[in-house]
């Protein structure tokens, strides 16, 4: 992958890699390294990026800022990527262009504990850019960034307006709390309504609380809570 310095607005600042881009800034946050730095890697077929924060609130309610990175990736795209272009996005993390899957979003803690205020938090994306292969095979339901109308999109901008529009709603949850978050990630979520499985229960996808659990109704009519830090990767 390619390496290019790129500018990053207040409060954060960019360490280019190259490659595995979430890896690294789990590395970095493990040792200690300021919130606010962006790990970056763009390449010839995906790019990726990875933010380190260092929370002040329990991890339970701290997880929020994965549906505020989704939502700040889909501000970002949306400003450069044509009109017609959609970008959806699933509780879990996963990126949707067009109705397609195009990469997603994962996360890592230094406690997996709810209610305790983890050291450090690392939410990260990967995007596809190009098929892997010259044959892909039949798979209607995955895509790529390019592969959807989006050549004129340069990834180490879409990387900076990633940053940009991410502080801005982390400041705006911080001083305003979730209302205004959860009202625009509602505007673009996946699957709301539908019987979706998710943490060894099937049921209807009703939507999520406070803290954006998902809230799940199966067929007894029973609604289950399925808080976000289920989404969370064990450390290696």
């Amino acid at each position: 992958m390619s390496i290019e310095a790129l500018s990053f607005p207040p409060l954060m600042y960019g360490e280019p890699v190259a490659a595995d881009a979430f890896d690294h800034a789990c590395m970095k946050a493990t040792m200690g390294c300021d919130a606010g730095m962006v790990a970056y890697a763009t390449g010839q077929n995906r790019m990726e990026a990875a933010l380190v924060l260092a929370p002040e609130v329990p991890l339970m309610r701290a997880m929020t800022v994965l549906p505020i990175c989704g939502v700040g990736f889909q501000n970002a795209l949306g400003a450069l990527a044509p009109p017609e272009v959609a970008v959806h996005l699933g509780w879990d993390g996963t990126l949707y262009l067009n109705g397609a899957r195009c990469g997603g979003f994962r996360c890592r803690a230094s406690s997996r504990i709810p209610q305790t205020v983890p050291d450090w938090l690392v939410v990260g994306f990967t995007l596809p850019l190009w098929p892997e292969s010259v044959n892909p095979g039949n798979t209607p339901d995955q895509t790529t960034l390019f592969g959807e109308g989006c050549p004129d999109v340069h990834p180490p901008q879409l990387v900076e307006a990633w940053a940009r529009h991410t502080l801005h709603h982390l400041n705006q949850w911080e001083q305003d709390g979730p209302r205004a978050l959860h009202a625009e990630w509602r505007g673009l979520a996946r699957d709301i309504g539908e019987d979706v499985t998710r943490d060894g229960r099937s049921g209807t996808f009703l939507g999520v609380d406070e803290d954006f659990g998902m809230l799940l109704r199966d067929e007894t009519g029973t609604t289950h809570q399925i808080p976000l830090t289920t989404l969370l990767e064990q450390s290696p």
